[in-house]
């Protein structure tokens, strides 16, 4: 006997038309419960993401189906994927089920359902099946039970978990029946190609046939009906993350990392800077909010809620979502408080672990936006004397322009306004010019570049501040107005190439400077450093020496510069004990996001947390590579009670203390790690 079986078994053809109908209807108020909601998703400005749609539609299938977003954490990651592919294959199962019966059966007389095929189709349905219940199970544990800390439950999570949970064991009990009813009788063989449902048929195998026809009809029905439900509830509740997270990824911001929008000031007419309602916003970031699966992951990263601050990502993004279609005149500001947006380090965690492409760090810019533009709020008198200090004298410190080239006394460095022909440009940045621990790093780098023959120009008096503090705190008048001038200085010089010592100036230069027309190429100093090690034109020798070594978020998450610091620290002689956080997932120093000119006020420090993941390694050096990170390091080393135990070094420095005299050979490298 051909494996096979028939569809629609006991309950007839006779409920294709009813069935259909049922649908249509399901189908239809799934539709209008989006169409409401897209209502309130274009209370936003326009902004247009479906251009690049073949490189967007290429984004969505992989992170769609290759689960490749939610895959990065395991564990829960790992149990959502197996549960999408579990769900995927029942899907695709059903729908074969329907093109048979009511399309190319009835049609053509052609069986897709039947021997070898059907067989491969009965295990694997049946596997999916188990898998998705075995994960669901897991989740609820999870939810439920277990309970991760900050993890949300509301009246969307018991609805998912029952209704899902239902649908998979009625569709159980309807097989299991049935089979207890067909083949269990007259293909035992082929009920073995359905384990699941082989192990409900024997439970049911001592009924009469009537009883087993009753019982798959009402399981059917059931079974069906259930469904239609969750076709109905999707845009009502939590599923509806099936369709708005895969749009997420169609919707993604294919611009650099950390692009954000320039306001175009002179404007006529425009009357409000930043966001304080939902009308401020624009759709895609109403739209995250739907996208949101509460998972919590931007909140387990965030370094402020890991010191008790009141910040969490997520939180801010579903009240926006409430605010939208709660309450759109409400003044989001005060929904989310002053408090939590200050506290953010625009460290993009965050952002980088999210799997639903959602984009936090904007929305809170853009809030602290109107809050320094259109209320003249700032998180404290302190920064408020910091701008002032940028306004007047180019830098936080407040100290003259004509002392920021001190630092160089001594040194082959050459001022472009003299005239000087050089091979790059360095951008000091205002740490490296007037902070006497950071003035150690510009001068190693300054000894690197002489012993790679690199000649090396600054713009020294006529160098202002890049104004990235400013732009991350709101204050987007004072940064435009510092890029401009400084663009100006630069463009004034035959400069081709800039290289910096701060990640902060790098993606400021390199990427937020394109606005305003700069395209000159801008560089990290450790990719720079690197190159040269490589290319053999850098002289060192190595010195073994233990480390831990720190990924500031402007130059890792932001600029994906992982590999090429650990790379020169090896050349070095450097052996990394790597911190239980590194990489992307690297912990924010708490400088990022103007906070470095801002007062820790809330919660526990989050240099000391940081400081304290290093000690634990048990590397006696620390390495950094920006000044923000070395500043705060060294603060958190002396109110951690590291002193002792832990020194702070920066990347420069280690590499200028192994440069080798002029004319001797550099040693062997040492082997790859």
């Amino acid at each position: 006997m051909e494996a096979t079986r028939e569809i629609y078994w006991n309950v007839g053809h006779g409920v294709v038309l009813p069935m259909y109908l049922i649908t249509l209807l399901a189908l239809a108020a799934c539709g209008y419960g989006f169409w409401k909601r897209i209502e309130v998703y274009r209370q936003g400005k326009e902004l247009n993401r479906l251009d690049n749609l073949p490189e967007r539609i290429v984004l969505l299938l992989k992170n769609l189906f290759g689960q490749l977003k939610v895959l990065r954490v395991t564990g829960p990651g790992v149990a959502h994927g197996f549960f999408f592919w579990g769900f995927i294959v029942l899907f695709i199962g059903t729908l074969l089920v329907m093109l048979q019966a009511d399309f190319t059966q009835p049609l053509f007389n052609v069986v897709i359902l039947k021997g070898t095929f059907y067989k491969f189709y009965s295990v694997v349905l049946d596997l999916a099946g188990i898998a998705a219940l075995i994960m669901l199970f897991g989740f609820t544990l999870r939810r439920f039970l277990v309970r991760p800390e900050g993890l949300k439950i509301t009246r969307d999570d018991y609805l998912m978990h029952v209704l899902l949970t239902a649908i998979i064991l009625t569709g159980f009990f309807a097989e299991g029946v049935r089979i207890a009813a067909t083949e269990l009788r007259s293909n035992p063989e082929l009920a073995k190609l359905s384990p699941i449902g082989l192990l409900v048929a024997n439970q049911f195998a001592g009924l009469d046939d009537q009883s087993l026809r009753e019982m798959h009809t009402l399981w059917w029905w059931v079974h069906f009906l259930l469904v239609m439900g969750f076709i109905v509830s999707i845009p009502w509740s939590k599923f509806r993350h099936l369709f708005t997270t895969p749009a997420n990824y169609l919707f993604t911001d294919l611009r650099e990392k950390g692009s954000i929008a320039t306001i175009n000031l002179e404007e006529e007419g425009v009357e409000q800077f930043g966001v304080d309602k939902v009308a401020d916003l624009s759709w895609k970031d109403i739209f995250d909010a739907d996208a949101c699966t509460s998972c919590k992951r931007c909140q387990d990263r965030c370094p402020a809620w890991n010191t008790e601050k009141p910040l969490s990502p997520m939180n801010v993004v579903q009240q926006i979502g409430e605010v939208a279609f709660g309450n759109p005149q409400a003044n989001l500001i005060e929904t989310v408080s002053q408090d939590v947006l200050w506290s953010c380090t625009t460290c993009r965690a965050c952002q980088e672990i999210c799997p639903a492409e959602i984009e936090h760090v904007n929305k809170i810019i853009d809030m602290r936006r109107n809050l320094v533009l259109m209320q003249g709020e700032f998180p404290g008198e302190e920064v408020m004397v910091a701008v002032n200090n940028v306004e007047v004298n180019g830098n936080p410190f407040g100290l003259a322009y004509a002392s920021r080239g001190d630092w160089t006394k001594g040194l082959d460095v050459r001022q472009l306004c003299d005239g000087a022909e050089v091979d790059i440009l360095y951008f000091v940045g205002c740490y490296a010019s007037f902070d006497k621990r950071n003035q150690e790093v510009a001068r190693s780098f300054i000894k690197i570049c002489n012993a790679a023959g690199v000649r090396v120009g600054i713009l020294g008096k006529e160098e202002k501040c890049c104004g990235e503090p400013l732009r991350k705190l709101g204050n987007e008048y004072l940064y435009q107005m510092t890029a401009r001038e400084n663009i100006e200085q630069i463009k004034a010089y035959d400069v081709k190439k800039i290289v910096t010592t701060c990640p902060h100036c790098l993606n400021t230069l390199g990427r937020d400077y394109r606005d305003f027309g700069f395209d000159i190429e801008v560089e990290h100093y450790t990719v720079f450093i690197d190159r040269l090690l490589k290319n053999g034109t850098l002289p060192i020798e190595a010195h073994q020496f233990d480390y831990t070594y720190h990924d500031s978020c402007y130059l890792g998450r932001y600029k994906d510069v992982i590999q090429e610091p650990r790379d020169v620290l090896h050349a070095a002689g450097g052996r990394i004990n790597e911190m239980e956080k590194s990489g992307y997932e690297s912990f924010c120093c708490g400088a990022g996001g103007g906070r470095i000119l801002a007062e820790e006020k809330l919660g526990s420090r989050i240099n000391v947390k940081r400081v304290k993941m290093a000690e634990a390694t048990g590397a006696p050096l620390l390495i950094s590579n920006c000044p923000f990170c070395l500043t705060m390091f060294e603060d958190g080393i002396k109110t951690g009670d590291c002193e002792g135990k832990l020194q702070v070094r920066d990347l420069a420095e280690m590499v200028a203390e192994r440069l080798l005299p002029a004319g001797r050979p550099p040693s062997p490298p040492c082997p790859s790690p």
